[in-house]
């Protein structure tokens, strides 16, 4: 039997992001660029890890004023393009300036080594910049970046909750409602007011 989550996930809070921000933009042997890049795309598109992974060159567009991302098959082979705000289309732009010579079906994410990053290394490089910007209030993952993306979305867009399954993804709205339960904190703030009532 499938455990259902009855508190909404949790995600990084602004300092930590700025923290995880400002560690990848400090990567030695010239993975700066990239690695800010994969963290703003998460943290600004809400993209899953494999998504991330399977990019190609052409998958994202990147314009002074407008910019999508093409996911050519997310879950359940489902096409979608999520549009890119001005912080991801400076940071992707600013990496493939990097990148040098490319062609529109190559890797858009490449590791140390040449080739196209898999999930396993985005997800070692997600953690290693976690530790060293000494985030330890929750155990950092490539999710935990995709969880930050929609709380804050739907701290900015109340209500909306149909956009972001859409963005995400997310085949039922159920799976995107999780996002609107209370947090286990305000679980237990609600629970000890209470007792103060009660016992006074």
């Amino acid at each position: 039997m499938k455990m259902v989550r009855n508190t909404r996930p949790v995600g990084l809070n602004e300092p930590e992001v700025h923290a995880m921000l400002r560690v990848a933009g400090e990567s030695s042997h010239g993975l700066a660029s990239r690695n800010y890049a994969i963290v703003q795309l998460f943290i600004q598109a809400g993209l899953r890890v494999s998504e991330v992974s399977e990019l190609r060159i052409s998958d994202v567009v990147a314009h002074e004023r407008s910019g999508v991302v093409r996911i050519r098959q997310g879950k359940g082979m489902k096409a979608r393009e999520i549009p890119l705000n001005a912080t991801a289309r400076r940071a992707l732009r600013l990496y493939l300036e990097t990148r040098g010579e490319h062609k529109p079906d190559d890797a858009f994410f490449i590791s140390d080594r040449g080739g196209p990053m898999p999930t396993r290394t985005i997800q070692s490089v997600i953690s290693q910049l976690a530790k060293r910007a000494k985030i330890t209030r929750v155990k950092v993952s490539a999710h935990t970046l995709r969880h930050t993306f929609a709380l804050n979305y739907l701290r900015q867009n109340p209500g909306k909750l149909v956009e972001l399954s859409q963005l995400l993804g997310h085949e039922s709205l159920d799976t995107t409602a999780i996002y609107t339960r209370p947090s286990s904190e305000e679980l237990a703030e609600d629970l000890e007011r209470s007792r103060l009532n009660v016992y006074g």
